[in-house]
């Protein structure tokens, strides 16, 4: 594994924060997955950062020597990023349309809108699992914008650097057999489904924990939760072995229906972000409502969930830049990916 930036900055925080948990919090990671993380940095170095034990987390030698050059190099890139962003847009344009997108249900439908009002204009779109690696991207200037999910109310990543307009809120619902008892609902009690296994697509953040509580909630400890990807989460489900958590703009397949969960415990935030410095930040208001539009769309095409949402107002579609109501504007550490269509 080569190391970034992004690397640097959880070893800081660990140092910061004196212990895992602490700095997970922070990172707005689960700490098994902050632990895996801060592994693979360790084997990349050669050696342990750091010593552990019932006082806290302390640096070792190896960890001293990586933090002295870390907090150099973090606010020198930094600044060089900012000075090299704003160079990048002074007098551009928006020639290009750079999108990078985590799993979602506006990328298709965003790249046509643009293509369509921007014939002479480039388009293109990079993916990752890691919304923090597409702000990354945004900020130094790889990208345009990013489009990223994230957990109910849990702030976006890259805090402070970047700004945020959330598109849509998604209900998270249960991708389910036709034939299942409970499929003829309008939606299910998440109790109802206490016995069964479940599957979801791999991603870093708060959603696991999130459903571990919405179970809990509901009475129940799910039996087991498979990680894989989409296709394998779908085979899971034809096969009888899972149920899969999904957005509800979930595409349709025969023989599958989404339900909704009563009272809506999981809610999916697709935000758009841009570097403020950037000549992206003066289309960005166009391209929110595109995102927007591309989003109805979908929704549009699954009349099951857009007849649902008609009595969820607070879900769906959210204000444009420019349109009247409460304005989205947020900063901070991204969540967990979830199925999509």
């Amino acid at each position: 594994m080569d190391i970034e930036l992004r690397h640097l900055r959880v070893v800081c925080v660990i140092a910061e924060a004196g212990s895992l948990t602490k700095a997970s919090a922070v990172l707005g990671l689960a700490q098994p997955a902050l632990t895996a993380q801060l592994q693979r940095i360790e084997r990349a170095f050669g050696g342990p950062l750091f010593e552990r034990d019932r006082r806290g987390t302390r640096p070792t030698p190896l960890g001293e020597l990586v933090l002295a050059r870390a907090r150099l190099l973090i606010p020198a890139v930094k600044g060089l990023r900012e000075e090299a962003a704003r160079l990048a847009s002074l007098g551009e344009g928006m020639t290009r349309y750079r999108i990078g997108a985590t799993n979602g249900p506006i990328t298709g439908g965003l790249v046509q809108r643009l293509s369509d009002a921007h014939p002479d204009a480039h388009v293109s779109t990079f993916t990752s699992w890691s919304a923090e690696e597409l702000a990354d991207m945004v900020f130094d200037g790889r990208l345009d914008y990013a489009l990223v999910g994230v957990c109910g109310d849990s702030p976006p990543p890259l805090e402070g650097g970047l700004v945020w307009h959330a598109v849509c809120v998604d209900a998270v619902g249960v991708l389910m057999s036709d034939q299942h008892p409970v499929a003829a609902s309008d939606e299910v009690e998440l109790a109802l489904l206490a016995t069964e296994q479940w599957a979801n697509a791999p991603g870093d953040g708060c959603f696991s924990d999130c459903f571990a509580a919405a179970c809990a909630r509901a009475g129940f400890t799910p039996r087991h939760v498979f990680e894989t990807d989409v296709g394998g989460c779908i085979d899971l489900l034809q096969s009888g072995a899972a149920v899969v958590l999904a957005q509800g703009t979930f595409r349709h397949l025969p023989g599958i229906v989404m339900m909704p969960i009563a009272g809506t415990p999981l809610r999916w935030r697709h935000l758009l972000g841009w570097h403020p410095d950037s000549a992206a930040a003066q289309a960005a208001g166009e391209v929110v409502e595109h995102s927007i539009g591309a989003y109805q769309e979908t929704v549009a095409r699954r009349p099951r969930y857009e007849s649902w949402l008609r009595g969820h107002p607070r879900l769906g579609a959210q204000p444009g830049l420019h349109s009247k109501g409460p304005g989205v504007e947020v900063a901070g550490v991204a969540g967990k990916d979830v199925l999509y269509s």
